[in-house]
Formats: structure tokens, sequence, C-alpha cells
């Protein structure tokens, strides 16, 4: 008997992360023979949300055909390394920005990784025996050269029917839309969708024709305050003069070049005194060189300037506002200790942005003791993160295995953030040409996803659902 052809399936998609939490981003495309994972993510901030980095992946890696990357922050990076130990050789499609971050991104993880497996061992603090990383140094360098790059608002090819197209996201330096298309029907994936008016970067275009959309929802529930750069620096003004040094935990990609271009205004504006700027996070720095090159050249999705009277050209002017006149740039371990207790008042940005790892930890449990010292977070804090406890007035946070004391000051700022608040997620979606056949909330704790699927629903009109860990649906045209 000869055999039955394969019956042609429909397109599905699987949410494999960021489905009612905020981090782990990976939805799994299948179309035909074809295999696509859409964002590789980590799992951060809970502990029992790391553990599922640790389960076995619900595909086999080695079947993947490819991964489409719309940014490179960890959270939808940042198990890449983990996949290829486990056997994946595909493809990984991204922007040549993202590229270029993600390396930087992901040997910084592996290295984080491999510290902390070794502290560990040495200092009998894990139930694992031995300690182990997730991955290491081998496993990223085996994966980078799966990276392609591809150009934005081009389609390309990818595996079986499966195309897409990248779009510019306003997010992060690289961030993209991902429209995918399997011949029948349309998935746009916002990954971290940017506000629209980043000082360095284009803002995200209209979605035009979909038929599903798949949108973040960080801060689906709420609005960012108004840009308030004076209150800012009102509070770090009041720490320097009274002898206080500033610590700023800051997400080393976007969120560090946001940071410097806003203290270069103050300091100009002479809203803060020009004390020194040490940015003490090498991963900063080596993204900061990616974002100076990128607006030297004009990159893609860089925002023009005006031109100025000199006639200079935009890129010099947008590169200049991320040199501070007081920057200094620490590199060595040894600048890096010497600033937990700089020589004058100083403004200290160092990584990670929810404090959870990094140089930051050890600036913290010099700096957190001295209640004329302040703690400034500016970035989303994830429940379960040291940033979180700090934000929560936890009375003490654990650093290195033992407890610190919190005298310093804790403030919040909220409006620099770099994800699109409810308001402009719903702008953002009214600009589909047609109502989608559904729209599926993902990236946001349960209140927020919730919350913006209510509001699509409400107001748009349309079906919309914050899908469940793991939840496979159809992906099938709009009913016109």
């Amino acid at each position: 008997m000869s055999p039955q052809p394969r019956r042609s399936l429909p397109t599905a998609l699987t949410f494999l992360g960021a489905a009612q939490t905020v981090t782990g981003s990976k939805f799994l495309i299948e179309a035909g023979e074809a295999r696509v994972l859409v964002d590789c993510g980590l799992f951060q901030g809970a502990r029992e949300l790391r553990r599922r980095n640790w389960e076995a992946f619900p595909v086999p890696p080695a079947d993947l055909d490819a991964v489409l990357l719309t940014h490179a922050h960890l959270d939808h990076c940042g198990y890449l390394p983990a996949l290829y130990r486990r056997g994946f050789r595909g493809r990984v499609l991204c922007t040549a920005s993202t590229r270029a971050l993600a390396e930087i991104v992901l040997r910084d993880s592996a290295k984080l990784q491999e510290e902390d497996a070794r502290w560990a061992r040495e200092h009998g603090t894990s139930r694992h025996r031995p300690p182990k990383a997730l991955y290491d140094t081998d496993d990223v360098e085996g994966l980078l050269p799966h990276l392609d790059v591809v150009p934005f608002g081009t389609w390309v090819s990818v595996a079986g029917p499966v195309r897409a197209r990248f779009d510019p996201a306003g997010h992060i330096l690289g961030s993209a839309v991902i429209r995918v298309d399997d011949g029948a029907a349309t998935v746009v994936f916002s990954g971290d969708l940017g506000r629209g008016h980043h000082p360095l970067l284009v803002a995200p275009g209209p979605i035009g024709r979909a038929d599903v959309i798949v949108v973040e929802s960080t801060y689906g529930d709420r609005g960012h305050p108004p840009r308030d750069p004076a209150a800012m620096a009102a509070v770090m003004r009041t720490a320097l003069e009274r002898g206080g040094n500033v610590l700023v935990p800051a997400f080393a990609i976007d969120r560090t070049e946001l940071l410097l271009v806003e203290l270069g205004a103050l300091m100009a504006s002479g809203a803060l005194p020009r004390v020194p700027v040490l940015v003490d996070s090498p991963m900063a720095l080596r993204a900061l060189e990616v974002y100076r090159r990128a607006l030297a050249t004009g990159g893609e999705d860089v925002a023009g300037a005006e031109e100025p009277a000199g006639g200079e050209g935009n890129a010099g002017v947008l590169v200049d506002r991320l040199y501070p006149p007081t920057l200094r740039e620490l590199v060595t371990a040894e600048e890096s200790m010497d600033a937990t207790h700089p020589r004058q008042p100083s403004i200290v940005i160092s990584a990670s942005g929810m404090a959870s790892g990094g140089r930051v930890v050890h600036h913290l449990a010099a700096m957190l003791p001295d209640e004329r010292n302040l703690v400034l977070l500016v970035g989303f804090q994830a429940p379960g993160t040291r940033g979180a406890d700090l934000l929560g007035g936890a009375p003490a946070v654990k650093c290195y295995g033992e407890y610190v004391p919190v005298r310093a000051q804790v403030e919040q700022v909220r409006w620099l953030s770099v994800h699109a608040d409810a308001e402009e997620l719903l702008a953002w979606l009214a600009t589909a040409e047609a109502p989608p056949r559904a729209a599926y909330v993902v990236h946001g704790e349960p209140e927020a996803a919730d919350a913006l699927a209510q509001r699509i629903r409400v107001e748009l009109g349309w079906l919309a659902v914050a899908p469940r860990e793991d939840e496979r649906v159809l992906v099938l045209p709009a009913r016109q």
C-alpha cells in the first residue's frame, strides 16, 4: 500500500513563555513542516520562574528551523545558548544592531552564570551538587555564527512557507516589530514596543494588515507619568548636597544611554551640579559603543535631528548627547571597587537594572547602609528581584549571601520607561487596517495582561485574550 500523504494542518502558535508573566518570551509557530520560534528569552525574577530555564524544552531544539529575535534584552534572547547546548543548529534572524548587542548580552550572561556557579561551589550556597551554569562561554561562541542579519522593512524567507519582515519598534537600538506570514495569514509580534518619542530612535510604525496580533502588556494596566527631569534632578541634587552618592541600577542597554542624555542636558542647564558620572558596567560600555557607532553612521532605526546652524550634520549632534561633560567609563575591577566609595559625591550608573546581578550588587552592599546615599530605580522591577524588594521598602536585602541594612534613600523614576504604556499600546493597536481575528496579550503580569485585554475588547471591539502558559492556538485569516 502506498503511503498516505500527510494531511495539511493549519498553522499553530504556542505560548512557551511570557504568558501571564513579563519574562521568558518564546512563541512557537508551526506551519506545515516548519517550526519557527519568535524570541528565545530567559525566565528572570522569582525562583519558580527561573527554575523553568532548567526544564526540558517543549520541542526538540534540533527540530527548530529558525529563531526570530525582536531585540537583544535577556528576557528575549538569553535562552539561545541553552537552546544551542541542547541541539539547536538553525538560523537566528535579527537586525544588525540586535546582533551586535546580543553578542554583548549573551557573552556577559554566560560569564555571570559561570561566576555564580563558581561562587556557589566555593561557598556552598546552592542545592545543586555540583553547582552548574545553564550555559557557558563555549555555548555562546558556538551559537553566534548562527546569527544572521536581516534589514528592516524587507520580507525574508525563513523556513517552508514562513517568511518574516522586521520593522522598527522604537524600544531599544535594533528592536523590531516582526510580521510572520505563512502564505495564508499574517501574525504581528510587537516584541517590546517603544513609546514613540525616544530621543535617539524612530517611532514604531502602523500595524497595517494583520490576521493575528501578539502584543506586550508590561504596562498594560497603567500609564506613565509625564516626563519630569526637573524632579529627578531635585532628588539627586539633594543627595549630592548632603554628601551622599547617587547609585542608579540601570539596564546596560538603552537605559544607560537615556540616562546619559538626560544627565548631560541637566548639567548643561545647571539643574544638576557637574559631579562625576561613573558608568560601571563592562556590558553597558560595550553597548554604548554600539549606540555611538549606529548614531554616527545613521543606523536604519536611528532618529533624525534638526540640522545644526553650523551645518555639521545630524550624526555628530546625536553622538554628543551620549557624552555628559563629567563622564568617566570604569573598565577594570579595581576602578569599580574604588567607585563604591567615590572621592567626591558622584552619580554611579551600574547594571543590572533590577539589581539582580552584576557590579551594581557590590555598590549596593557598600552604599545601602549610609543614609546620605540615594538609590534611584529607573526601570521596571520584576517581582522577586532585589530592585523590587528595595522598591517595596525592604529593611534589608541580601548581597553575596548576607543581608545588608537599607538606610539609604530609595526612589523611583517612572517616566524614563521605554515600554509603551496602556494608552500608547491601544493607540498602536488602533493602527491596524482592520480588526484581527484575535489579539493575544503577553509579556505582562496577570493584572496588566488582563486589563489590557479587557480594554481591547471594550474600546476596539476585538477578540482579545491573555493566553495561558504553554497554550496552543490556531492561526487563521481574519474574518472579512
